[in-house]
This record gives structure tokens, sequence and C-alpha cells, in this order.
């Protein structure tokens, strides 16, 4: 691809920004795998003189000169990150470490077809790389800062060398709502949880059934925790604990979610029932899903829940580990593994008992979480089951809380546990010419006050903050939706306003 022509495809409107997002979908860049779209924006920068610097993380600092008239004023940092969510629909062929995103553009809105879009954070992207191809932008200094893993760990972050950057005002554009303008956001963790497991010879266990929990919405853990939605995974771990109470299965696997930082929308165990026991169990289940109907009735009406026999592969281990196949019909002449009941029971009680979604609301913001857990992935390994957990707070107490009850529990289940990747909240700034700026922009160009709010989700600018002292930080963006689920679309048109806005702002920025 060259990176000097961002031709459109689909768009056919005059604001850059949406046709350099198209040529950046066509580069994979899930989280950890962003070297790819890091080069291409710094093959991009270097065609036009602009200095670009990578790190071993493969973030990628671009330095473009001030507009003549603002040699004077201070450095601006426009900041985003390179890396996506890879969520797909179940039956999408599409592997996000080789295949474009596949675009489609209906009306005002651009989405991607089965997948997520990447849009958080590709905009961001396409903003940076429209910004330096506009040769009549009147603007200060600018440091354009990409950072990688954004969406796991905030690697990128974390590792940046802030001796890199001279800027002390900086533009995030990783927010979804435009004429809101984030000041403040979470702090967080990632919390793992290994359910050890035992296998058991499984003659005589019955024939193979597929439970499957499906038809949720989803969503972003921070951004729509608050909305409660329902979380696949927990599901999962009340059907198995209420059919545990009223017939024997064994479970030979079990999967769920696909990321920490978004809520799962599908889970499933592959479950062996005696033939006596079946028209029981899928009594059971539709009653869990008439139940599950009028519990999210409002929050995640299209939650669907059944249980399928049929032929039936079983993934024993992530690391393509031996498999064995299972056929209805065969019963126990096939011989699978299944968990020991020891460990089934430490499966369902950790699907029961590992805290998540909303644990406590912020009293002083109004619908605004301060604390809460999200269960994202809940995975197969070669020996176990790894739970993956993220959790977040504004209050480092109470996360604090959150991760020794996660580790209490653990224990007592006889399971692993381990906290990593720890990232900082960003605390409000009382003095911010930054955001008085970006507020004064908006009224006189709106008509309307804008809106300035903390946010539930981890973004950067905590830890940048602690890495450059004084930072003066704002998040802004356009209007993104169903973020991290392929659902995920973007506004064209509050796209172009945020563009047009944008260059206001930096045209205000002279002092």
């Amino acid at each position: 691809m060259n990176s000097a022509n961002a031709e459109s495809r689909l768009y056919q409107g005059d604001c850059p920004v949406i046709p350099y997002f198209e040529a950046l979908s066509a580069i994979p860049r899930s989280s950890g795998h962003e070297r790819a779209a890091s080069d291409y924006v710094a093959a991009f920068a270097r065609e036009r003189g602009y200095e670009a610097v990578q790190d071993e993380s493969w973030n990628l600092v671009i330095r473009k000169p001030a507009s003549p008239g603002y040699e004077d004023a201070p450095t601006v940092i426009v900041q985003g990150h390179l890396d996506m969510v890879g969520e797909k629909n179940e039956g999408v062929a599409h592997d996000f470490l080789k295949d474009p995103i596949r675009l489609r553009l209906e009306g005002d809105f651009m989405s991607a077809e089965g997948t997520t879009l990447g849009g958080d954070d590709g905009l961001a992207v396409a903003f940076a790389m429209a910004l330096l191809a506009a040769g009549d932008a009147e603007h200060p200094p600018l440091e354009i800062l990409l950072t990688t893993e954004e969406e796991t760990s905030m690697k990128g972050a974390r590792k940046l060398d802030p001796g890199l950057l001279r800027g002390r005002r900086m533009i995030n554009l990783d927010s979804d709502r435009e004429g809101i303008l984030y000041v403040s956001s979470a702090g967080g963790v990632r919390a793992y949880h290994t359910v050890p497991v035992a296998w058991a010879e499984g003659a005589g266990v019955g024939l193979p059934g597929r439970l499957r929990v499906s038809g949720l919405a989803g969503g972003h853990s921070g951004d729509d925790i608050v909305h409660e939605r329902a979380n696949a995974c927990e599901l999962l771990g009340r059907i198995l604990d209420g059919l545990r109470k009223e017939l024997p299965y064994a479970v030979a696997s079990v999967r769920g979610g696909l990321a920490s930082n978004a809520i799962p929308r599908e889970a499933e165990a592959c479950l062996y029932v005696q033939e006596v026991y079946w028209d029981q169990a899928e009594t059971a289940v539709r009653a869990w899903e008439a139940r599950f109907r009028t519990e999210y009735a409002v929050a995640d009406p299209q939650v669907r829940v059944t249980f399928e026999a049929g032929e039936r592969r079983v993934d024993l281990s992530a690391s393509h580990a031996e498999q064995e196949t299972v056929s209805a019909g065969t019963g126990a002449e096939a011989g699978p593994r299944v968990f020991s009941e020891t460990s089934k029971r430490a499966l369902v009680d950790s699907l029961l008992l590992l805290p998540n979604g909303v644990l406590r609301m912020d009293k002083a913001i109004p619908g605004l979480p301060r604390t809460s857990t999200n269960v994202g992935v809940v995975a197969m390994t070669a020996d176990g089951v790894r739970f993956e957990s993220a959790a977040r707070s504004s209050l480092r107490s109470e996360l604090d809380a959150v991760v020794t009850r996660m580790e209490a529990l653990a224990s007592a289940l006889d399971c692993a546990f381990e906290a990593s990747d720890y990232y900082p909240g960003w605390p409000y700034r009382m003095d911010s010419q930054l955001r008085d700026i970006f507020r004064d922009v908006y009224l006189r160009e709106h008509g309307k006050p804008m809106d300035v709010k903390a946010v539930h989700a981890g973004i950067e600018c905590g830890i940048l903050a602690d890495k450059i002292p004084g930072l003066d930080a704002v998040s802004y963006g356009p209007d993104l939706y169903a973020i991290h689920t392929p659902d995920e679309r973007f506004s064209i048109s509050s796209v172009e306003r945020t563009w047009r806005y944008l260059l206001q702002v930096l045209r205000e920025l002279k002092v």
C-alpha cells in the first residue's frame, strides 16, 4: 500500500480523516501486533519530511513544526493508540492477524462486516494522519503520539520514554461522544484466576451436548458496564450451578469472551449428560432462558440459551494440544476426557463467585461507576481454565480491595491468582487552560455549552500524566457506538464536525 495516497473506496466527502481510516483498516493491528500499522504511519510521516521515532514497543512519536505565526506557541501532543479490539460474530471467517477489516457504509454510519470496526482508536490515527497531511492548517508545534497495546495492558504508554516528548499540553482522541470533554478517568488492573483441571476418564458419562449462551449486546467494560448488561460467562455459571442441583453431568470444555475489556456476548460449555437425563436437561435450559429473558428484558432482551446434541470437537488446550472428537450416539464408547468432580466444582464456583459488574457507584457524580469488574475471558489452557478480568476504580483503595477479594476467592477454591498491568487513574485538574479553550470554542461554534465529565473507562492520560510533570490533558472524539463489539460504528457527520472543531481548537492555541 502506498502510504502517500490514501484513496477512499467508500467515503466520497471532503473530510480527510475518513479516507485515512479506510486505508488504515487494511492493516491488521490487534493488540500486540501493531508493528505494521506503526511502520505504515511512520513511513507516511517520513514521506512528508517529518521526524518519526519508533521505540521498542512500536510506540510512535512524530513531530510536525508549527505553522507560520505559531513558532513560539507551546507544543501540543495529539495522542491515540494504534491497536484495536478484535471481536467477531459467530460464523464470521476473519483472522485479525492477517485479514483487513471489511468496511461498510450505510447512510451516516461506517461499520464493519461481522467484526469490530476499529474506530477505537483507528480514528485517532486517521485524525493524526490528516493533521500531518494538512498543509494549510494553523497550529502550534505538534507531537503526534500513537501508542500500542492500549486495549490489553496499556503497555505502550507504560513503556514510553517521556523524554521523547516536549509538549505539556495533550489532546487525547480516544473518546466516543461528540460534545463531551473527558477530564478524568479510572485506574485499573488485569486479574487472572486459574482453575487447575484434573482429568477423569469419561466412560459412562453419556452423550455430548453444547450448552451455549449467546445473543447478548456486550460492549466496552468501562463505558457500558453501567448499563448492567448480561455477562455471558456469569450466566453460564448460573446455569451450570442450577444443573448440578438437578442432574449429573460432566464438563469437557468451557470458553467465553474474547477480551478482558469487552463484556462477553457469548459463552459455552461442552457437557456430557446420560440419555436418561437428557430431556430434563433440555427443560432446565429452556427455563433458564425464560428466566434470563425476564431479568434482562430491558438491558439484554435478545439473550439466548441453547443445549444441542451432536458432533462436537472439544478444545482441550488454547495452545492446540490434543483434541478429541465425540459424536451423539457414541456415548461412553468414545471415552472422552472430562473434568474431575473436584475440578468441575471449582470451575462452576469460580463462574458464580468472581466479582462482575458495577460494584460501587460514585455518589459525587451521578451515573458514574466508581468501581467495577468484568470477567471478560474464560479460556482453556493445557492444564486448567484461565479467567481474565478487568477491574477498574477511580479510588485506588477500592481497586486494591477488589484484587484482595479475588485473591481470597482463588485461595478458598485452591486456584491460582495473579494481578498485573496496573495503570493509574487520571485525576481532575483544577486549572486547565486547554479545557477552557475547548469549552470556549465549542460554545462559540455550537451555541451551547460543552459537557465536561469523568469516565469510568481507562484512558492513557493517567499514565502519561504520571510520566510528564504538569501535563494539561483532555480527551475528545466523535460519536462511536457499540465499541468492542461487531456492532461498532461511527457517525460520518460527527467525524466531519470533529475535524473542523479540532482545527479551530489548534488555531486558538497560540499562547
